[in-house]
């Protein structure tokens, strides 16, 4: 089911994959709480390539693989490596192919990861790949709603910022696709809609959606806020930013008519479109997210090595 399998997109997954992987990583969490030192991996080297700024995936990818048992090597910045003399991507890829039981890598460039996944003979895990795919995220972002909710299916969900540009929302709301949600509520701006390919799979899949502009509008109905930042790197054109920056935040006041257990989400790093006056509310649940990306990604790699 995972072994030795390359971990491209989210839609490459089905529901009873996930849900294995979820059980995973339940026992994966228990052992952390219970300060177990777990031997799965050792002997195993983890390699990662970040090719873009990372904070939680690159070091919670790297915590995963020391809790358990095993190792990693790290691929420094463009300038302290070969790629600075002209490297391309296929010679690196190969190279840590060649050091690695597993690459794990993140680039700026669409189908970057796929095309590494092509290259290598040990499994590839994408870590981000321009404005398309964050697979590992997505997992992380169901199993925290399963966490909370105890299901996935039958939740009303809104996903607002930058739906066209952001690769986690974009995920999210495939990943989503995948289950029965209630319905999808998709909250953006106009020019942050999402992709027409997007919109296409949700209506291949009979997922039930609508696409609206104002928060206000439907935050009574949802039982989980998925928020996203609106990503000044991703825009081809820089005018195209300024339009929209700034154009919604979340805040306690937003959501003063939504259902006591709503959960807010939210993949981080935050800018402005997600207040502060948040944080220390029932409806704050991102930071535990954040904190499940290791119990995540420790299964999806005891998986995907061990089986």
């Amino acid at each position: 089911m995972f072994l030795n399998r390359d971990v491209i997109s989210i839609i490459d997954f089905n529901p009873q994959e996930l849900e294995r992987l979820f059980d995973e990583a339940d026992l994966m969490l228990r052992a952390l709480e219970e300060g177990k030192h777990l031997k799965a991996l050792e002997g195993y080297v983890m390699a990662t390539a970040f090719f873009e700024p990372s904070t939680r995936t690159k070091m919670s990818f790297q915590t995963a693989m020391i809790r358990l048992g095993g190792s990693y090597i790290d691929l420094p910045p463009e300038e302290a490596s070969s790629r600075a003399k002209g490297e391309n991507l296929a010679d690196t890829v190969r190279m840590l192919d060649s050091y690695a039981d597993v690459i794990v890598i993140r680039h700026r460039v669409e189908g970057a990861a796929r095309f590494a996944a092509e290259v290598a003979t040990h499994p590839v895990i994408n870590g981000g790949d321009g404005t398309r795919d964050h697979p590992t995220q997505a997992m992380i972002d169901l199993y925290t709603v399963r966490r909370l909710h105890g299901m996935i299916n039958g939740l009303v969900y809104g996903v607002i910022g930058d739906l066209r540009y952001g690769r986690a929302a974009r995920s999210f709301i495939l990943g989503l696709s995948l289950f029965k949600p209630k319905k999808i509520y998709l909250i953006s701006p106009p020019q942050l809609s999402c992709k027409r390919e997007v919109i296409d799979f949700l209506n291949a899949k009979g997922v039930k959606y609508e696409e609206v502009y104002s928060l206000s509008e439907v935050v009574s109905e949802l039982d989980v806020l998925y928020v996203t930042r609106i990503q000044r790197e991703r825009f081809p054109d820089p005018l195209e930013f300024e339009k929209v920056k700034g154009s919604y935040k979340v805040s306690f006041d937003s959501l003063k008519n939504s259902k006591e257990k709503l959960s807010v989400l939210h993949p981080l790093p935050r800018v402005d479109e997600l207040a502060y006056d948040l944080d220390n509310t029932a409806h704050a649940r991102y930071f535990e997210q954040a904190k499940l990306g290791v119990p995540v990604r420790m299964a999806l790699l005891k998986l995907v090595l061990k089986g």
